[in-house]
């Protein structure tokens, strides 16, 4: 058995796995934007094959995507252009003197956050990088949803699709790390064309509103949305209103928050 990131060491083989026809991230994100009177600018953080970005750059924003993964940002240049695309550390970056309106966030790449140092120096660098009243937009999973409940934990989930006539099969398996409140994953994938199984492991932070509040606020930011839903995860239209009667218990997080128009 061989060690590695099937997917984001294969773009175009992740685009197979998620093929997201509707674009619901992007189209959620967007419907965020225009709510809550973002200006054009954005940055894409942990922007992935590009899929986005190119999305929100289509929707008439002037989009930078980034990522950590050069696999990734080449795929994005070549199938997803209009955007500019850059290399960065979500934990810390400084993109120069670009001033953004707005930074998004999607599939939980927040997560990748483990420590507090991390989250610290994420959010830091978004008030650096932000315009005065910008805005950042992010959905992830909730840590909340695992007090008390093991739905997502008591059996590996198994998937499997094909891809230019190959047939993929995953056997994934969730579990908590109290100690490190993480959420890590284990992902075997074995082919029909008998190449060794892949083994995958991640681990996303396992993130409580209360705590994402408290660090929002110690980094400046006035938190304008913070519930489990609607969001891409659902179909549209998300226009009904979204904060009374909104509960933080479901599978996903979703968060807008504003910078002061002076920092």
């Amino acid at each position: 058995m061989t060690s590695g990131n099937l997917l984001t060491d294969h773009p175009e083989l992740y685009e197979a796995r998620f093929p997201d026809a509707e674009r619901l991230a992007a189209r959620w994100a967007e419907d965020c934007l225009r709510r809550h009177g973002a200006g054009p600018r954005v940055l894409d953080m942990g922007c992935g094959t590009g899929r986005d970005a190119a999305d929100l750059h289509a929707a008439g924003r002037t989009v930078t995507g980034v990522d950590l993964s050069e696999t990734m940002l080449a795929h994005a240049r070549t199938h997803h252009p209009g955007p500019r695309y850059a290399r960065a550390d979500l934990h810390a970056f400084d993109l120069g003197r670009d001033a953004f309106d707005a930074v998004v966030c999607l599939d939980s790449s927040l997560l990748y956050c483990h420590t507090n140092d991390q989250l610290d120096g994420f959010l830091a660098s978004c008030r650096h990088a932000l315009a005065p009243g910008g805005l950042l937009v992010a959905e992830m999973r909730n840590g909340a949803y695992f007090l008390g409940r093991t739905d997502l934990l008591d059996r590996p989930a198994v998937d499997e699709f094909t891809w230019r006539g190959t047939a993929y099969r995953s056997r994934t398996t969730l579990a908590v790390d109290r100690t490190d409140q993480l959420l890590r994953r284990t992902r075997v994938w074995t082919t029909d064309d008998e190449a060794p199984p892949v083994e995958q492991h991640s681990a996303w932070r396992l993130l409580f509103p209360h705590e994402l509040r408290h660090f929002l606020t110690g980094h400046g930011f006035e938190p304008l949305e913070l519930h489990d839903g609607p969001g891409p995860r659902t179909e549209p239209p998300w226009q009904e209103d979204r904060l009374p009667g909104r509960t933080t218990d479901g599978d996903r997080l979703h968060l807008v928050a504003r910078l002061p128009h002076t920092h």
